[in-house]
């Protein structure tokens, strides 16, 4: 049976991993005092678990992650993935944000538009878009999901399928070969409800998302035509991807 200490030792790291997404052993063990093999069966236990998966020196979070968490996450990669995707924001049409930190920066960073209206299922990406010239913020509504800080749900998805966006811009929890995906379904249905509404899909994630998978398929590679990250565009680690995106940045 499972002693309360490492009930302790679990918790505090399921916690850590909900804030950073990401632990390795070496920080783990010397935070908490033990040694990296006795968090290496804690993590192995986590994992048996769900939400969480172990990785060569560590573990990631592959549950959702609250809003305020993943925005104290790569603040300053993001920051520079928002400059990147900001010349390609449009001054007049119709686009749709997520409701990513990184695409929250990005919402940010836009002084306004000649006629510009942006849609987002992003509660704190919505309000971020307030009181811009020539802007216009809609919201999709829909249920409000607390784990993702996001609008999801039939009202949300019917919603988008009334509309016809440029682009639609997005982050994702994890990229691989496949595609985008989501730590939860309703997160991954409603990306997928922006892409088909969209003309145009940019994503824009951090390099460490790159060759994970979380729970859900969100957008498929042959419906990306804009990928950046933080990392210079000729990176190696994104040669995998230069044969699957018409453009990265």
């Amino acid at each position: 049976m499972t002693s309360f200490a490492a009930e302790q030792r679990c918790a505090w790291l399921l916690q850590r991993l909900r804030e950073t997404q990401r632990i390795s052993l070496a920080e783990a063990a010397a935070e908490l005092g033990v040694s990296e093999m006795t968090v290496r069966r804690d993590l192995d236990r986590l994992e048996s678990g769900g939400g969480i998966r172990r990785v060569r020196g560590g573990a990631l979070y592959t549950g959702p992650v609250s809003f305020q968490g993943r925005e104290r996450s790569y603040a300053e990669e993001k920051a520079r993935i928002a400059e990147k995707l900001l010349p390609l924001v449009p001054d007049r049409g119709m686009i749709g944000f997520d409701s990513s930190t990184t695409m929250h920066q990005l919402a940010q960073r836009i002084v306004g538009g000649g006629d510009l209206c942006v849609v987002t299922n992003g509660m704190l990406t919505f309000q971020a878009l307030q009181k811009r010239p020539g802007l216009t913020a809609i919201l999709t509504g829909g249920a409000a999901d607390r784990r993702s800080d996001s609008l999801i749900g039939p009202v949300a998805t019917g919603f988008l399928a009334s509309v016809h966006l440029a682009a639609f811009f997005s982050s994702a929890a994890s990229l691989d070969a496949r595609g985008c995906h989501e730590n939860t379904l309703e997160e991954a249905e409603i990306k997928r409800s922006f892409a088909r509404a969209s003309d145009r899909v940019i994503i824009g994630v951090h390099a460490e998302k790159l060759g994970n998978t979380a729970t859900a398929a969100a957008v498929a590679f042959e419906e990306i035509d804009t990928l950046a990250t933080e990392l210079p565009a000729g990176a190696r680690e994104l040669a995998p991807y230069r044969e699957l995106v018409p453009e990265i940045l």
